[in-house]
């Protein structure tokens, strides 16, 4: 069974969890959705690294750029916790497609790097709303290219490369893994931490965790708002990976598409769209393997401090890389 289903969904949290929510509730903070991109982007800097663990130190950190197919300059930020070839997870951070930054990020790539033994490079893709779908998959996707072409110069062993990231990074991610089967381009993994996968809210945990759950239905509204379009983009697997079609409207076909981990929130309205996502994978013979963390909410992998659950997801990702990496 993939939930345990309440009556009153916050009976489900965990102790801990239950606590951020309500000190959470009780600074009063503007709710995102009423705040403007700029204003958002801002608010959400200030209290990334809240509840997040210390930064760890690693022997390479180094900023470098990406210039995309229309000649912007992306930052590329490679963590690495020694030097030596080694196998590398390219990043792409969660917030909606409008917030988020490496910078947000930066300790869950520090941490994932320190963990699994591998480089990871993060990813500043451009947002929006002042950049529009699909600006954000084919940077993503200009971002693996580059690193596959810059990988040996940076000392990366790009035979073994993983893409991964959360939330609106997990869309990227997944969306990311099938333009690589596309493109003939093996990946050892696709690591994707609550990923929005579907292009309308309309699953049970869409309805059970609508409000009061860090990620609510409001923001999830803003977030598409701001990304979109047209409404005909929601039909695009560019965005959806699980519900999109191809340009000619076929579904899309996830046959060969890299092997998936999945780390999902019980207590999260996109827990559902994240099985869903992981049954059509399977289904089209994709390995797969999937965690659900108990009684805890989006964005719960970056509240370590607070939520043991983090620190058990941040430990299964790197095994789940380090097993990837490493198979024969």
């Amino acid at each position: 069974m993939p939930h345990r289903h309440h009556s009153a969904p916050a009976h489900l949290l965990t102790p801990a969890m239950r606590g951020v929510l309500e000190r959470i509730a009780r600074a009063g903070h503007v709710p995102m959705h009423a705040l403007s991109p700029t204003q958002a982007r801002a608010a959400y800097a200030a209290g990334a690294g809240v509840l997040d663990i210390p930064a760890q130190a690693l022997e390479r950190v180094e900023d470098h750029q990406v210039t995309t197919r229309d000649g912007a300059r992306l930052l590329a930020r490679l963590y690495a916790p020694s030097a030596g070839r080694l196998p590398v997870l390219m990043y792409f951070h969660g917030g909606g497609f409008t917030i988020g930054s490496v910078q947000t990020h930066d300790v869950l790539c520090r941490r994932l790097s320190h963990l699994a033994g591998c480089a990871v490079v993060s990813v500043d893709y451009r947002l929006a709303p002042e950049h529009k779908f699909p600006t954000a998959f084919e940077d993503a996707r200009d971002a693996l290219n580059w690193l596959v072409s810059q990988g040996e110069p940076l000392g990366l062993d790009t035979s073994r490369l993983a893409v991964g990231g959360d939330s609106a990074g997990g869309t990227l991610a997944a969306a990311c893994a099938i333009a690589a089967r596309d493109a003939g381009l093996p990946l050892a993994l696709q690591l994707l931490f609550y990923p929005g996968t579907c292009g309308r809210q309309d699953t049970g945990s869409h309805r059970r965790f609508a409000k009061g759950f860090v990620l609510e239905e409001a923001h999830i509204q803003y977030f598409f708002e701001n990304y979109l379009r047209a409404a005909a983009d929601r039909d695009d697997w560019r965005f959806a990976p699980l519900d999109g079609a191809g340009e000619k409207g076929e579904p899309v076909d996830l046959a060969g598409v890299a092997p998936a981990w999945f780390g999902l929130a019980e207590c999260d309205p996109l827990v559902d769209e994240g099985v869903q996502y992981a049954d059509r994978l399977r289904l089209s013979g994709v390995a797969v393997d999937l965690e659900i963390y108990r009684g805890v909410v989006h964005e719960f992998i970056k509240m370590g401090r607070a939520i043991p659950e983090a620190l058990q997801a941040h430990a299964d990702a790197a095994q789940a890389l380090k097993k990837a990496f490493h198979h024969d």
